[in-house]
């Protein structure tokens, strides 16, 4: 890496015939990066001569070039300098196509060169801008350029020449600056990048642009092609020819440290090839490439200001997790290792990136979990790789943990306890990152060292819960409140990722006695609200217990029971089953604050009879409709979750019922029919539901969601009017996004006027 790697003059500057040359410079940003935009000046065979000595290592790092050259290949001497700066004097140009009589006049180093550029061109990583100056018989003049290695840039420029004579016999002087440094530096960078790009876009009026065309084709054809490792044994053999007294002392001083990484990166694929298997594959992306949005979502978080931190607002069923997996698969294209510690809700979750990590030929996945009880032993064989490599190969791995382990304080510290070297290298992703906003998990962020960090949820922000978004986004490298990347429902939806759906709510109305009660409890929430503001108050437990006791009535609203069966009967009637079909029942057993979402986990109502009940009431009212439709409830604590799954994905299982525990990450892509019957205010749940039922099936076309909206009446001279439209204002959230997207919009519209109307709200 550029900062880490290279040793810099506290200068920054680099100077002929000192411990800082100039050829130093070039070779050890080369070996470092893996991109070079360079815009010559004066260019000739004789600089390109030199300036091969990290090009191999730069290839082997995943390397990729822009060049823009002049359309004359010079002389040796600096006088070729002088001459072009004299305005009566004509310099013939070279002719670029002759490249045959290049090859003769080449040296072996220089032959290495070209082979290296052959690999380039042939593997499309380099590109070639070839100029002259408009209308004018001088030359290009510039000496500048960018070294970028995914996290750092470093740009240069001053007066060194590309010629041997200017790297090694004259005075130069190369002036670095490093995007580490200041904001000064920054802009300086920045500054030269928009002069490298007006030139290479094209639009630089002040030159003429040459076809490149037939030269890229001969190039190709003259030099052929040699594998990665061929050219890294001639590349070691050239610096071992001019260290061999060929140079001056300085010079191969500041080739030494070029020799070494080549000698060890030639170790390193030597031992790969002894110690891996012959069946082994490779990592790859599934299923061919990314989608250009996950593409452009990797780019993202390895560009500036982000530098290889960011939090991914992508919509439920976008692929967050083949997204985050393209940037480890990328991580390990460039390095040829990859190293993970990934954070999910649940077990099941667990078990399914350990699937979507196998997809991409991820080996050495450790599990940290209830079901793996050799973990720790696993995790140890890990470190002690890490700490004693004797054979210089980095180790690859994947650790998989539940939040749940990470916030236990053993664990955690197992999982943070790396060298200082692994912990620059390990890529933490967290899934579903809104759950590291609150409780213990918050509490540990500072403690968490890794350099790089990818964030994953459809809803990043905590409702409720301003300190705690607030923590997230700075974890992840967004302290401008701007997500790194973006991709909403609506995108996918409109460029087919996302199935279209029909959404219909359906109004309930409390029974008589639960109107009475609900009255009762609004009266005394009403003491609480905010008018102003239009909130309540953070803090209050009696005020949460008030909440709570409103929220069960509205969840365990029995009407609702009436209107679900006969969803049921009219899907029954229609299609002749109830194949593919998810229900979210009520749980009314934690109130809609920051800690609804906790872990994601039904562990807080597994011991509520309440909840039981609930659960189960639905689950009979579903063979009440159809006794022989198989149903099953999908709840936290049973063992055979997967195989649960499974069935329901081939309609042997037909119904699933639920609470909470389909809210995040498990895939269900066959689901058509999904049924709200629990009214959530937390728009985290309602959009993660939503995303499990759009998700794509070659066999569904079409999703269908039933929403069952719990609407009280209050009187309008009630005291507590002005907080019921408060609050139905809130719940009517949900419905106005799920309508808006809707393929039948004006449905919630007229189902909903009568409501809008008395409570003066709108829809839309």
């Amino acid at each position: 890496m550029l900062k880490s790697d290279v040793i810099w003059p506290q200068s920054r500057r680099f100077k002929s015939k000192t411990e800082w040359e100039p050829i130093g410079f070039f070779s050890e940003a080369l070996c470092n990066s893996t991109q070079f935009d360079l815009k010559l000046g004066f260019f000739s065979s004789s600089a390109i001569n030199i300036l091969a000595d990290g090009f191999a290592t730069f290839l082997y790092n995943g390397g990729r070039m822009r060049m823009i050259i002049n359309d004359i290949l010079s002389a040796e001497d600096k006088d070729v300098i002088l001459a072009a700066q004299n305005k009566d004097l004509i310099i013939p140009a070279f002719n670029l196509s002759d490249l045959e009589s290049i090859k003769d006049a080449l040296s072996d180093r220089s032959k290495h060169f070209f082979e290296c550029l052959s690999w380039l061109i042939r593997n499309e990583r380099l590109e070639i801008k070839i100029i002259k100056p408009y209308e004018s018989f001088g030359i290009s003049h510039s000496k500048i350029g960018v070294f970028y290695d995914g996290l750092n840039k470093v740009a240069f420029d001053g007066s060194c020449n590309f010629s041997r004579t200017a790297l090694i016999e004259n005075c130069e002087s190369i002036s670095a600056f490093c995007d580490w440094d200041s904001v000064n530096d920054a802009v300086r960078i920045s500054d030269i990048e928009n002069d490298f790009e007006l030139t290479f876009s094209g639009k630089d009026e002040t030159v003429s642009y040459l076809a490149p065309e037939d030269i890229r084709t001969k190039i190709c054809e003259t030099f052929g092609g040699k594998s990665l490792k061929q050219l890294l044994v001639d590349e070691e053999e050239i610096i071992k020819e001019y260290s061999q007294g060929q140079l001056p002392l300085n010079i191969v001083n500041a080739l030494f440290r070029a020799k070494s990484k080549v000698r060890a990166i030639i170790d390193r694929i030597n031992a790969n090839v002894a110690n891996s298997s012959h069946t082994e594959e490779k990592p790859a992306f599934p299923c061919g490439s990314p989608r250009d949005y996950q593409i452009e979502a990797f780019n993202k978080w390895k560009s500036e200001p982000n530098k290889q931190k960011g939090l991914f607002a992508m919509a439920t069923g976008t692929g967050k997790t083949l997204t985050s997996l393209n940037c480890l698969l990328n991580i390990y294209n460039k390095f040829d290792f990859y190293k993970a510690i990934i954070l999910v809700p649940t077990i099941t979750l667990v078990d399914q990136w350990e699937k979507e990590c196998k997809k991409f030929h991820f080996s050495n996945i450790v599990k940290v979990c209830s079901k793996n009880k050799d973990w720790a032993n696993e995790l140890d064989a890990i470190k002690n790789k890490e700490n004693f490599n004797f054979s210089g190969i980095e180790p690859s791995y994947i650790i998989i943990a539940t939040y749940a382990s990470f916030a236990r304080e053993s664990i955690f510290r197992s999982l943070i306890d790396f060298n200082k070297k692994a912990t620059k290298q390990i890529l933490l992703i967290a899934d579903e990152a809104h759950n590291m906003g609150a409780g213990r998990i918050l509490d540990r962020l500072q403690a968490v060292k890794f350099a790089r960090r990818i964030g994953l949820s459809a809803t990043p922000e905590r409702q409720f819960d301003y300190k705690g978004t607030k923590s997230i986004m700075e974890f992840f490298g967004c302290e401008n409140n701007e997500y790194t990347f973006e991709y909403s429902m609506q995108d996918a939806i409109d460029n087919g990722y996302l199935c279209r759906y029909k959404y219909f709510p359906h109004l309930v109305r409390l029974t008589p006695e639960e109107m009475a009660e609900y009255i009762k409890v609004s009266k005394q929430l009403s003491k609480y609200f905010i008018y102003d503001k239009e909130a309540f108050p953070q803090g209050d437990d009696i005020l949460m217990n008030l909440l709570l006791k409103r929220k069960r009535i509205i969840h365990k609203a029995i009407n609702k029971e009436a209107i679900f069966k006969r969803i049921l009967e009219d899907r029954y009637k229609e299609v002749g089953n109830l194949k593919y079909t998810l229900v979210y029942v009520p749980e009314g057993c934690r109130p809609d604050d920051e800690n609804a979402d906790m872990f994601d986990s039904t562990e807080f109502v597994s011991d509520d009879v309440v909840a039981d009940s609930i659960i189960d009431r639905y689950t009979q009212i579903v063979q009440d409709v159809s006794p022989t439709t198989t149903v099953r409830k999908f709840i936290s604590g049973i063992k055979e979750r997967n195989n649960i799954l499974e069935d329901f994905a081939t309609g042997r299982l037909e119904v699933l019922t639920s609470m909470k525990c389909l809210d995040e990450g498990v895939d269900v892509p066959r689901s058509e029919l999904a049924i709200f019957c629990a009214s959530t205010g937390n728009p985290r749940q309602f959009i993660q539901r939503r995303g499990r039922i759009l998700r794509l099936h070659k066999d569904k076309h079409m999703a269908i969601i039933h929403d069952l909206v719990v609407v009280p009446e209050i009187s309008s001279a009630s005291e507590s009017y002005t907080m019921e439209r408060s609050l139905l204002a809130t719940e009517l959230k949900r419905v106005k996004d799920f309508a808006t997207m809707s393929e039948n919009a004006d449905f919630a519209y007229s189902e909903l006027s009568e409501v809008l109307s008395y409570y003066d709200l709108s829809l839309f």
